[in-house]
């Protein structure tokens, strides 16, 4: 569909030809006379290009028509600021603002006149152009955004290309160690199911795909640096009615664990999580913060002592839990103790294992 001079005009003028859009205008001016947005259009037209003097023209021209209209009065305005005209120019913006309060373009330019409105300022600024800032405002540049788009699209392009690069190769620059021992056989995903079991009993009754989705997990939390989260899957497997090799890749997987320390560790479980199925949570580190109580010391060196598990005033107290170093730690009972411990299981209670304790040296 074919479209009128002024609407290619203000096409023109978002894609900043002015000067385009002048000249198609100036070629229409016996079928727009005594048209508002003819006027106008050319006015800010003009202004853009820095021809204020026909600009001011055919906005008096369109003031004639319509006195009220926030782009004709900001065109009108940003003229009497480039002159430097101050007084005149916050007239136009009292005005702008009195019928569209939320005008962001008048707010601004009163602001500017209050800081820099001195005259060599506003020469610098026309000089530069950053004086368009206060113009009517003429819309989104679609050129700009066709332009951002195909950027966006060729870094989009790009990073696909890397990650599918990376992936092409196992990614092996960023696996933390190289498990394809570990990886189960396709006879072991087949048959990840103990056959017999009427002999034993298990905490937990698995599918072969539970089992072999569980044991890739384990694989992949520990890659990402979560051994706790391994370690659970681990747990899960050796609890259950996995086959024997599988739960022996397990163990194995277990020898690849870090020992954490209190900056380091993560996926910390909660005391009431280990509580509701403690199997589940064997082997994993805590950091257990709380007061302790029952000191012990051994003649081996080692020593004992209960953490009550909660916060510094123990008003939220969770819970009771032996811990066991296997040399003496020097812990004043009376201020609030964090725990670095490995959790372990006897007697069907658990117990920490614990490697470090840390209190802050402030009372």
């Amino acid at each position: 569909m074919a479209k009128d001079a002024l609407s290619l005009a203000w096409s023109d003028m978002k894609c900043r030809h002015f000067a385009t859009a002048i000249k198609r205008l100036e070629s229409r001016a016996d079928v727009y006379e005594e048209n508002f947005e003819y006027y106008l259009t050319l006015g800010i037209a003009c202004l853009y290009v820095g021809d204020v003097g026909a600009s001011s023209s055919y906005f008096q021209m369109a003031r004639k028509i319509k006195l009220t209209d926030t782009r004709l009065l900001l065109g009108q305005a940003a003229i009497f600021l480039r002159r430097g005209d101050t007084a005149r120019a916050l007239q136009y913006y009292l005005e702008i603002l009195e019928n569209d309060p939320q005008n962001k373009i008048a707010a601004s330019a009163m602001e500017f006149i209050r800081i820099h409105g001195d005259y060599d300022t506003i020469c610098r600024w026309v000089d530069t152009g950053r004086i368009e800032q206060f113009y009517p405002p003429l819309g989104i540049n679609p050129q700009k955004v066709r332009l951002v788009c195909f950027v966006t699209a060729a870094c989009i392009a790009g990073c696909v290309f890397a990650f599918s690069l990376l992936n092409s190769h196992k990614k092996i620059l960023n696996l933390r160690q190289d498990l394809s021992v570990l990886e189960l056989s396709s006879d072991e995903k087949n048959q990840a199911t103990e056959k017999d079991l009427s002999t034993q009993s298990f905490n937990f009754i698995l599918s072969s795909k539970e089992i072999t989705k569980k044991y890739q997990n384990a694989l992949n939390f520990f890659q990402n640096h979560k051994d706790n989260a391994a370690q659970i899957e681990v747990n899960y497997i050796l609890n259950s009615n996995a086959s024997v090799s599988i739960k022996n890749k397990a163990s194995m997987l277990m020898t690849y664990f870090e020992i954490p320390d209190f900056d380091s560790i993560s996926d910390v479980p909660s005391f009431s999580d280990v509580g509701k199925n403690n199997c589940l949570y064997i082997d994993c580190w805590v950091d257990w913060g709380g007061k302790i109580a029952n000191l012990k010391t051994y003649e081996n060196g080692s020593f004992d002592c209960d953490l009550l598990v909660g916060d510094e005033s123990l008003s939220r107290y969770e819970g009771t839990v032996r811990v066991h170093f296997d040399s003496a730690v020097n812990i004043d009972p009376n201020k609030y103790v964090k725990i670095l411990g490995k959790i372990a299981l006897e007697d069907g209670m658990i117990f920490l294992k614990g490697r470090s304790v840390y209190q802050s040296v402030y009372n």
